[in-house]
């Protein structure tokens, strides 16, 4: 309630308005709508409303009416009186009660109704209303404050249902050689039903809808609601709840909002909201709330994981020391990601964020990870051609995608990483390896300032809320690789950010960098020159993969960066020289192989014994003197030369990891047999 409405809600305790000349004000307000219209009309004076609050509207409220006029407050006449009729009702001792029935109730039966209201409640008296609704069916629905008591034989009959098909499934379910005289076990089980058809309706607390639209509504009551709850509407669709205020609850509805309206109720559920989890969902493509969009059929869940949930803790972790290969030559070798890490992907539109993370998933065949891909904020049909590409080179029998699209509503997107997130931990629960790629962690901030503004949450730095930062890192925290004693499961994370112009140093940027493991910077100037995969060498980090790298590609890749680094360097300070040392030269030429020989094309992962290969010809001369043009044939070339004759030298590189003494000789003489 705002300030001014508090002290006209002040006015009316101190003025001891009596609860009839309220509904006498209401009741003039609701026959003739166009009285509120003239009070609230600036072009009509303040003697013409005078007149017209003197004859319509009684004297005790006539002097609190013309202060409501003058502070422009009259179309909020209606919040006032309803905070001042609850105030009166409180300081009465009394309490407002409905009771919905099919068959009218006796005196008596009243008389224990009204006792039961008085003591449950603590109030001295109680205003019942009664109201015949046959729908119902029979018994009666009793709402009283905040809480809904439902005795109805509809209810009873939708429980009984739900108990029956739970029965029915696990049946059909069950071992079918168990299954000899189960007909005896069903008929008990319905005699059970129907005994109990009585007494399994109960207390639910409830609220209802006092203001509705862009998806949120605010709901007045259910004092006892958790944050993050899911609640239902009488409608059928469900929301979460996001503000906890005073009196009232602020929640995003999941789903269409067709039929709701001020009044209409909302039950708690008592369940944080969550998503039906199973092996079932790999291969499939789900929306946010888990139900599948491929037109595949339902999925079956076997389990329900909370989408918010806390991170495992320090002493659950282990450190990260197995490499989680990404098949690109350029970040295998200079900035590695192990199981467990979360490296993040940031850059411009269009410089190849979500082909790095395809071709990742791509790389993961036969790895035994199980890949989920989050589409927050995305056309349709860009997450129907990454769905094809995976198909097309086998990855979607390991994957699951979560697509939460463009024309989805704010809540959607905004939960859909916490959706994929509990996907992951199911795996992860089982001991498996999980790779997740949030694609992108800046619409998500997007869809959540567009979600908090609607909630009135107070804007902060380019209107984001002040909690935008713990949306990110209560989600990347959850990323994380466990000992033994909790499973040995690991959960790696691959968010992408979009910046405008290159600015890594904005508001969402620096705080996901400061959430992460490190970052690989995409630049689109580099992208536009024909080096693919765009990344910046300078900008990019790998802050733990370091030891999660194999022995193999660490030795192999030796100063790699470094080099790139002279290079790039030397190339800026030589670009206007006429004349160069054969030192300079050499440094240019070997720095421009470097540079070719880290352009890969889509979809195209190397395996770690042909990256280790490679990189080991390339800092041991081995592509000197070769065109640069040349040399992407060149090096197939050597691969299929090397498949062909070096299968003892692949097998121990992927076996044991480690280039040896022994191992660098042999590569070395099948590069010479292959050069003579």
């Amino acid at each position: 309630m705002r300030d001014t409405d508090r002290e006209f809600l002040k006015e009316l305790v101190r003025l001891d308005v009596p609860q009839t000349d309220c509904t006498a004000v209401r009741k003039v307000l609701e026959t003739c709508s166009d009285v509120g219209d003239t009070l609230a009309n600036p072009l009509v004076t303040y003697d013409e409303k005078r007149g017209i609050i003197s004859k319509l509207f009684p004297e005790s409220v006539q002097k609190f009416l013309m202060n409501v006029v003058r502070g422009g407050a009259i179309g909020r006449i209606e919040e006032i009186l309803d905070e001042y009729e609850e105030l009166l009702l409180d300081r009465q001792g009394s309490i407002k009660a409905v009771v919905r029935y099919v068959t009218p109730l006796t005196e008596a039966q009243q008389a224990d109704l009204r006792q039961f209201i008085m003591d449950k409640f603590v109030k001295e008296d109680v205003d019942i209303e009664y109201k015949h609704d046959p729908d119902i069916i029979g018994g009666f629905i009793l709402n009283a404050g905040d809480l809904e008591y439902d005795k109805s034989y509809r209810t009873g009959l939708r429980l009984m249902k739900d108990s029956l098909q739970t029965k029915a499934a696990e049946f059909v379910d069950g071992d079918k050689s168990e299954n000899t005289g189960k007909n005896s076990d069903i008929i008990s089980v319905l005699k059970t039903e129907v005994r109990d058809f009585e007494v399994k309706s109960g207390a639910t607390e409830t609220g209802f809808v006092t203001r509705l639209g862009d998806g949120i509504a605010r709901v007045y009551g259910m004092n006892s609601v958790m944050y993050g709850e899911l609640v239902e509407f009488e409608t059928g669709i469900r929301g979460i709840v996001q503000n906890l205020e005073e009196k009232s609850v602020g929640v995003v509805l999941l789903g269409d909002d067709h039929g709701l309206t001020e009044g209409s109720s909302v039950i708690r559920t008592g369940k944080r909201a969550g998503i039906g989890v199973s092996d079932e969902l790999l291969g499939r493509v789900v929306d946010a709330l888990g139900s599948p969009i491929d037109g595949q059929g339902q999925i079956k869940a076997e389990d329900y994981f909370p989408i918010e949930r806390e991170a495992p803790g320090v002493i659950e972790r282990k450190p990260v020391s197995v490499p989680l290969q990404t098949g690109i030559l350029a970040i295998d070798s200079m900035f590695p990601i192990g199981r467990g890490q979360r490296e993040l992907i940031i850059g411009d539109r269009q410089t190849g964020k979500t082909s790095i993370a395809v071709d990742t998933i791509i790389n993961q065949k036969s790895q035994d990870v199980i890949c989920i891909y989050v589409a927050i904020g995305q056309k349709s049909s860009t997450v129907a051609q990454i769905v094809n590409t995976l198909k097309k080179y086998g990855a979607m029998d390991y994957t699951v995608v979560v697509c939460a699209s463009a024309s989805d509503p704010a809540p959607f997107q905004y939960i859909a990483p916490y959706s994929g997130t509990a996907i992951a931990e199911y795996f992860m629960s089982k001991g498996r390896d999980v790779l997740i790629v949030y694609d992108d962690l800046s619409k998500h901030a997007v869809a959540y300032r567009a979600m908090s503004l609607l909630l009135h949450r107070p804007p902060g730095r380019e209107a984001y809320p002040g909690d935008v930062f713990y949306l990110h890192s209560r989600l990347l925290e959850r990323s994380s690789r466990l000992d033994d004693e909790h499973g040995g499961g690991s959960l790696t994370a691959l968010p992408i950010i979009e910046t405008l112009a290159g600015d890594i140093s904005a508001y969402i940027p620096t705080n996901v960098i400061s959430i992460t493991d490190g970052q690989i910077f995409l630049e689109s100037e580099l992208f536009n020159s024909g080096l693919r995969p765009a990344v910046n060498y300078g900008l990019s980090v790998s802050r733990v993969g370091g030891a999660a790298q194999t022995k193999a590609m660490k030795k192999a890749s030796g100063n790699l960066r470094i080099d790139l680094a002279q290079f790039k360097e030397m190339e800026i300070f030589t670009q206007f020289s006429s004349e160069l040392d054969q030192s300079t030269t050499d440094l240019l030429a070997h720095g421009h192989m470097l540079t070719e020989l880290l352009k890969q094309p889509l979809y195209n992962p190397l395996p770690h014994y042909e990256q280790v290969i490679l990189l080991y010809a390339a800092q041991h001369d081995f592509f000197k003197g070769i065109p640069l043009d040349e040399l992407r044939e060149y090096r197939t070339d050597l691969m299929t030369y090397i498949r062909s004759y070096g299968q003892d030298i692949i097998s121990e590189i992927e076996e044991k990891k480690v280039l040896t003494d022994d191992l660098a000789d042999r590569i070395e003489k099948i590069l010479t047999a292959f050069e003579e």
